[in-house]
């Protein structure tokens, strides 16, 4: 009985047979270029395979590329944010400074300052007592300080120093209901007491007859009697002039020149060697 499939050549025939062909093929490839063609058609067949099969690398390298640049984004985002607030900051402090700065020119550079010695303090606190005015200041016994010792700012008067320590001192502020203060018109030189209020706007005019030639819009300044401040510096202008029969003295009421709800940078003076004396003994100018 014959086998229903025919025995063909062995494996090893088979084999050598096809390295044969291949060697020939390569042989006929490289030497007369004769599979130029068919290379062209089948890379061109295969290529769509390839950028398939190449597709999810692609698409996974451009997600992790666009991730990385968002978290970059966000981490500069963030820290031009920070160095946006730390700039804007800088400009909140440059613009402080430079309206310190043009405070402290225009208390140097005050017409009222004339050629005292004087040396500039900053307020530290300001009295919580509503019944008392007074504000402490950065300079004290170890800068020359003293107890009455005059206090303005580019405005005029402010007060009088009241208490005096090592590093600090208490300034009593013009409008403090226990504070006087010798004046005078300008308009007319006619002298009279001023004292305080308790209230930031209101100076009176105490024990003023009714016929005393004083008008609203008088500009009254410090009159230098009593030793305790110089002469000429501003206090308070008149606003209200107004008197009764029946009564001696008229109601004078008047507006300081400081604005005391705004006192920042003040100016301690020290009077002449000439107003000293005057202090300390008692003598006349001319005396």
């Amino acid at each position: 009985m014959k086998p229903i499939f025919g025995r063909g050549p062995s494996l090893q025939l088979r084999l050598f047979l096809a390295m044969l062909l291949s060697v020939g093929l390569m042989l006929a490839d490289s030497r007369l270029d004769a599979f130029a063609q068919v290379r062209y058609v089948l890379n061109s067949a295969v290529a769509p395979l390839q950028y398939a099969a190449n597709l999810p690398r692609e698409i996974l390298d451009g997600l992790s590329s666009q991730l990385s640049s968002h978290q970059r984004l966000l981490a500069e985002n963030k820290a031009l944010k920070r160095d946006l607030l730390v700039l804007q900051s800088d400009v909140l402090l440059l613009d402080q400074l430079q309206q310190e700065n043009q405070r402290l020119r225009e208390l140097l550079g005050s017409p009222f300052v004339r050629d005292e010695r004087k040396m500039v303090a900053e307020v530290m606190a300001v009295d919580s007592d509503p019944y008392s005015h007074q504000v402490m200041i950065d300079k004290g016994h170890v800068d020359g300080v003293y107890e009455g010792q005059p206090v303005i700012n580019d405005k005029g008067i402010v007060g009088q120093v009241s208490y005096v320590g090592a590093h600090n001192s208490r300034v009593l502020l013009l409008i403090d209901p226990t504070h006087a203060i010798p004046v005078q018109v300008v308009r007319n030189d006619i002298r009279v007491i001023a004292s305080g209020s308790g209230e930031q706007e209101l100076i009176q005019l105490e024990h003023v007859p009714s016929s005393t030639d004083i008008k609203v819009g008088d500009l009254l300044v410090t009159s230098g009697l009593g030793g305790r401040y110089p002469e000429g510096y501003p206090v308070a202008r008149v606003t209200e002039f107004s008197f009764d029969n029946k009564r001696p003295f008229a109601q004078i009421k008047a507006m300081p020149t400081v604005q005391f709800d705004r006192l920042r940078y003040l100016l301690l003076v020290w009077p002449t060697d000439r107003e000293r004396q005057v202090i300390t003994t008692g003598e006349s100018v001319d005396g």
